[in-house]
Order: C-alpha cells, then structure tokens, then sequence
C-alpha cells in the first residue's frame, strides 16, 4: 500500500476531485477496507497500486477539493460524489483509492471484493463516473 498523495492530475480544471483510471471503493470501517485491500493483494494485485484513505485524509484532502459550501454549478457529477464521500466519512467510513486503469481490472477487481463489506464504490472513466456499489 502507498501512502495517498493528492497529485493534480487527480483533479479536474476547476480543482474538484477526479482521479481519472481509478477506483474509489468506501468501506465502514478501517477493519473492512484492510481486509479488502488484502483480499486485492493475495489475487496478485500491486499494492502500490492501492492507497488507504481515512475518514480525516477524505475531509481534508479530498472533501475540500469541493471549495466552500455553495461550489459553482458543474455539467458534471463529480462534486456529487465529494459530498457522499464526505458524507460517509463524517460517518467514519474508511477508503481505498486503486489504480484500475483498465474495464477488465475493474471488473476483476470487483469479483475479488464481491463479498467484502463495500459501502459506496466509483471508478473514474474518462468524462464518465461509473456507480461499482
């Protein structure tokens, strides 16, 4: 697992978060989304693929990429999903960020994890957020 670093290429133009090319799976608790994360690694997945996202790391890092309490409007749904990860993780709902780059990684990644406890899942597509859980 690597440690999560807010890089800007994880951002859209406007500074709201976008990770092109990865998975944002939310779990309920800290237990849950290691368990995940081993259950990714004993497939053969890179841990240095998968960074760990507290509930403090989400409100800091990413929740304030949304700006102040009224954001500007966005054509898209990106600033919808912040607020549901911030909503989760006010919740103490824990996250792992994985690079999936790929439809078939995705998916792969998604059977290894179909009994895992996931409580909100997205994975950012070029101009597209697909709903995973």
């Amino acid at each position: 697992m690597t440690p999560f670093a807010l890089s800007p290429n994880m951002l859209t133009f406007s500074g709201v978060f976008y990770p092109t090319g990865y998975m944002f799976l939310m779990f309920p608790t800290e237990q849950d989304a290691r368990a995940a994360e081993r259950l990714i690694e004993d497939d053969g997945y890179s841990g240095e693929s998968i960074s760990l996202l507290t509930p403090q790391m989400i409100q800091e890092k990413v929740a304030r990429t949304m700006g102040g309490d009224t954001p500007l409007p966005s054509a898209g749904t990106e600033a919808d999903t912040v607020r549901r990860y911030a909503e989760l993780a006010s919740q103490g709902h824990h996250a792992l960020l994985i690079h999936a780059p790929s439809a078939e990684e995705t998916e792969h990644i998604m059977e290894v994890l179909k009994n895992a406890r996931i409580s909100y899942a997205q994975k950012y597509r070029h101009l597209v957020i697909e709903d995973l859980a």
